[in-house]
């Protein structure tokens, strides 16, 4: 018999703890998410150099779409009319759409900030385009997004604690209209995101808002904006806690392996991030002992996969060597394999983190990891 999605609803079930460390499902119309989760990023309804069941391939439940981005090329209401970002880009699971918030504050030109919202130019062409939650709740309803996210003000760090503040309210207030204008929408879920910089005040007064207003989830935003990891592990040691246990909480853009598992022990449940497939682009794969550039002339006569423990297809059917080669005659083939192997080492990170959770043995594992990754890349002997 054929199941109704249309019947299931959003919910979080947390099914173990360790230490703060978390593991839990995210259940959704579209699917299951297994936490702790990494969201693959596909700013513009693609995941770069990946076709959509090979991100699936290396273990993703869920990736993220970008409302910025989106929204000026090639337009919510012409993804709307072709069917919904899902069939739009052959994605099938669940997707995650930021509000476009952080792009309009980094990426576009003649940003005019007031209460109601924020006026800007493209980045791309000069359009002139206004943001507001309202809006950006439109656009995400439009594009069919699963989990929709408030929009909010992210100012970059290192910030006067003045400024922090005032952004903070701000985006508290806008956080409340997201709520009002998302409505009620059985089995989509809305994240309110909260905000404070690195102060501690700060940040509790955003949860103490949030949880008043009441997510589905819950966001730890205005991070790894330029104020470091130990600053950013400082903030996470108390900001999860803020949250309520029984709800996700999503660090946004992070980041590094090791950044990842330093939050998922101080009890994140999901994170995105850019990295993975940018770093394929530029020659970079994550490996268990640290970041391998295979652009450098040690590997040209390397017969040795990038990890010998990868059951990737750029590990399991492609040298070294070869790698180097399609590198550096800058062969498109370089990027989809370099990609889908540090997107599969991800999925391969968060997978053990799961199980280590699980069994109660997380610290054991993160200190493997740790080892693992100071052994640095063994050269060719």
């Amino acid at each position: 018999m054929r199941r109704d999605k249309s019947r299931r609803m959003f919910s979080f079930d947390l099914q173990a703890t360790d230490g703060a460390a978390r593991t839990g499902v995210i259940r959704t119309p579209r699917g299951d998410i297994r936490t702790p989760a990494f969201m693959p990023v596909g700013t513009a309804a693609t995941v770069k150099a990946m076709m959509p069941e090979s991100v699936r391939a290396t273990g993703a439940d869920i990736l993220l779409g970008n409302t910025y981005h989106l929204m000026l090329r090639p337009g919510a209401e012409r993804i709307d009319r072709l069917g919904g970002l899902h069939r739009f880009m052959n994605w099938d699971r669940p997707i995650l759409t930021d509000s476009g918030g952080f792009q309009v504050m980094s990426l576009a030109e003649l940003r005019k900030l007031t209460e109601k919202g924020v006026t800007f130019r493209s980045h791309i062409d000069g359009s002139k385009h206004e943001l507001t939650p309202e809006r950006s709740m439109e656009i995400q309803k439009l594009l069919g997004s699963d989990i929709v996210m408030c929009f909010d003000e992210c100012p970059a760090l290192p910030a006067d604690e003045a400024r922090v503040a005032e952004s903070m309210r701000l985006s508290m207030r806008w956080a409340e209209r997201s709520r009002e204008a998302f409505g009620d929408r059985p089995g989509h879920a809305l994240f309110g995101i909260q905000q404070g910089g690195v102060t501690e005040e700060l940040r509790a007064e955003s949860a103490e808002a949030l949880t008043r207003i009441g997510f589905d989830g819950y966001a730890i935003g205005g991070l790894a904006v330029g104020e470091g990891q130990e600053a950013m592990f400082g903030v996470l040691d108390y900001a999860p806690a803020m949250l309520p246990v029984d709800k996700p909480r999503y660090l946004m853009g992070v980041g590094k392996p090791d950044d990842i598992v330093g939050a998922v022990k101080r009890g994140v449940d999901m994170m995105d991030c850019v990295l993975p497939s940018r770093s394929g682009r530029t020659g970079q794969a994550f490996t268990r002992r640290g970041v391998v550039n295979i652009k450098n002339a040690r590997h040209q006569d390397d017969p040795r996969p990038l990890d010998e423990h990868c059951t990737c297809p750029a590990c399991s059917n492609y040298s070294r060597a070869y790698l180097h080669h399609v590198f550096r005659s800058q062969e498109i083939i370089s990027s989809m394999l370099l990609t889908w192997h540090n997107l599969h080492y991800f999925q391969e990170i968060m997978g053990g983190m799961r199980a280590a959770i699980s069994d109660g043995r997380f610290a054991d594992w993160e200190e493997k990891f740790h080892a693992d990754r100071a052994q640095g890349d063994i050269e060719l002997l």
